[in-house]
């Protein structure tokens, strides 16, 4: 399954790939070289197949937790000032993914939709510390009454070049439902309560709509 997100680049890259192949049978005598453009224009084709990829997820649904809103590797953990919504404290984890993980974001909460806003900006590697505040970024703040307001930020990084973005302000909306999608590397902010349990630790790999990242104490 691929999303939807990824359908023109999809087509435009099969019908590049097509055409490619057409030319190289057409154009280049060279056996060698036949096989070597085959190849690369096969790999073109997987790269951007794999990158658009939309698995199902499992989501075990509970007001009392957080699931991970995407794939990819935990590497931030802390108590820091938000400034932009809540202008307190509170805890956030960043979680980074590579080009080669699942890109689809997903609602770490279900809820309603309190905030949600667009930022543009620059194109910072996703793990330079000021990439949260001057990349461009989206900032959405989900509540329901037994979590209270979260809030995560969608974080271009040095490759991608758009944010999309599904949530408004008002929307209902369920845990784990997809909630938007960055294209070509990026980085996801949680902003957590104080109070909330922890439970991820630095560097683990985590999968979106699936793996809990904090639950009520």
């Amino acid at each position: 399954m691929f999303h939807k997100e990824g359908f023109k680049i999809i087509g435009t890259t099969l019908l590049i790939a097509t055409l490619g192949l057409f030319a190289t049978d057409k154009f280049v005598s060279n056996a060698f070289l036949q096989i070597s453009l085959y190849a690369v224009l096969l790999f073109f084709i997987l790269i951007v197949l794999q990158f658009f990829r939309n698995p199902k997820r499992n989501t075990k649904f509970s007001d009392q937790h957080i699931v991970s809103p995407v794939d990819g590797k935990v590497v931030v953990i802390e108590e820091v000032f938000e400034k932009e919504y809540f202008k307190d404290k509170r805890i956030q984890i960043s979680i980074f993914m590579s080009p080669i993980n699942v890109h689809v974001t997903r609602y770490a909460l279900g809820g309603k939709i309190n905030f949600s806003k667009y930022h543009p900006g620059k194109f910072l590697v996703a793990w330079h510390p000021k990439s949260s505040e001057e990349n461009e970024r989206t900032t959405v703040v989900v509540e329901n009454k037994s979590f209270g307001e979260i809030l995560y930020r969608q974080i271009a990084g040095a490759l991608a070049k758009r944010i999309v973005n599904y949530a408004q302000e008002g929307m209902l909306v369920e845990q784990g439902a997809d909630a938007g999608f960055i294209k070509f590397g990026s980085r996801v902010d949680l902003f957590l309560p104080l109070d909330s349990k922890i439970n991820v630790s630095l560097n683990q790999k985590v999968k979106g709509a699936q793996d809990i990242i904090a639950s009520l104490k």
